[in-house]
């Protein structure tokens, strides 16, 4: 499997590409990540154009299996954040198959 690019990796490509300087790219990453942060918990969804939108979901209560001693368990509800792709990046990514 290819490496995965660092946050490092990713600013310097945006430094180069927009000729900004690092550090100025690298505090528009960080507003981005602060701001999906604050409108997915205040809004339930953040969307980034073209990419996708971060969802906040409540999962139910739920019974599950102790895999090491197979006992029966209770998993709690709880809240969780799901992140879906949009239609055209996943197309651009993984060509749907036409039949």
């Amino acid at each position: 499997m290819a490496k995965v690019m660092t946050k490092s990796q990713v600013v310097t490509h945006l430094a180069n590409k927009l000729g900004l300087q690092k550090k100025v790219v690298a505090g528009g990453l960080e507003e981005l990540v602060s701001l999906a942060t604050k409108e997915c918990k205040t809004n339930g969804q953040f969307v980034i154009p073209g990419l996708g939108k971060a969802v906040k979901a409540h999962r139910k209560e739920r019974m599950g299996r102790n895999p090491q001693t197979g006992e029966a368990i209770k998993i709690p509800a709880k809240t969780v954040v799901k992140f879906r792709l949009a239609k055209a990046f996943k197309d651009a990514v993984v060509p749907s198959k036409k039949k």
